[in-house]
């Protein structure tokens, strides 16, 4: 499991690296979202290298003898849905406040990796512009990131939850509404539920782990009996963490990058 690395590349190297050593037949990999994006007021990210970095590990998982595709997971987080709301900007009913309430929430490292030092400048003068200079401001950085290998397809490849086959275990970007049904969320799993993720003590439709990989207050690892959070705080100044995992959910070793 690696949470949240809002594009560290540099943590991800070292977490990559030392998952890729230990690396069995049978293991799954699963991105716990924000893979993308950027800390506000964080350290400087690098979004392209960083999916370019996940993507080489994915092929490494899916080397191994017997390997599946549903064997590595990559998971919607609150910088995957921005950036997937990004195109339809021009819909918006006030577009500009919309961009700057999303580059106040770190798109901006995204939309720079696929646009270049100017595309948020870009941003803002589309917005001022109107629906068709956005729409154009948008195709570009659509058209920026079909052109880096594989990113398109990461990106229509990412999942709203993963959860383990038996229907034990299941992993999500920030968190789950235990008074829904699980097909009912809706963005809860990216932008966090009405039911504090601490707070779940018992199991849920049939549920009886639930791991996380971004919290606001970034405990680092934090397990308890029915939930585990995994957040350093990377992108804010802590280390990226990658955990080892049962099939039950529980930790057996963590590496730190």
């Amino acid at each position: 499991m690696i949470p949240a690395v809002h594009g560290m590349v540099h943590r991800l190297h070292s977490v990559a690296d030392a998952i890729a050593a230990r690396l069995e037949p049978g293991d799954a990999l699963v991105f716990l979202g924000n893979l993308i994006g950027g800390a506000v007021g964080g350290e400087t990210s690098d979004v392209a290298p960083t999916l370019d970095l996940a993507l080489a590990l994915r092929r490494r998982t899916l080397a191994l003898p017997g390997a599946r595709a549903c064997d590595v997971v990559f998971l919607r987080g609150a910088q995957e849905e921005m950036w997937t709301k990004l195109e339809q900007l021009h819909y918006a009913q006030g577009p500009r406040e919309v961009l700057r309430w999303m580059l106040q929430r770190g798109l901006g490292a995204t939309i720079a990796a696929y646009g270049g030092d100017a595309a948020i400048g870009d941003g803002e003068r589309a917005v001022r512009d109107g629906p068709m200079a956005i729409a154009r401001w948008t195709t570009q950085l659509r058209q920026a990131l079909r052109a880096r290998p594989g990113h398109a397809q990461w990106l229509a490849a990412i999942r709203r939850a993963a959860l383990s086959e038996d229907g034990r275990l299941i992993a999500v970007h920030q968190g789950l509404d235990t008074t829904k049904p699980l097909d009912l969320q809706g963005d809860a799993f990216w932008w966090g539920g009405s039911t504090p993720f601490e707070a779940i003590d018992a199991p849920y439709d049939g549920i009886e782990r639930f791991i996380r990989g971004f919290d606001r207050n970034h405990p680092g690892v934090h397990d308890q009996p029915h939930t585990l959070t995994l957040d350093a705080g990377c992108g804010f100044g802590g280390p990226l963490l990658g955990a080892l995992l049962d099939s039950h959910g529980r930790v057996l070793d963590v590496v730190e990058g």
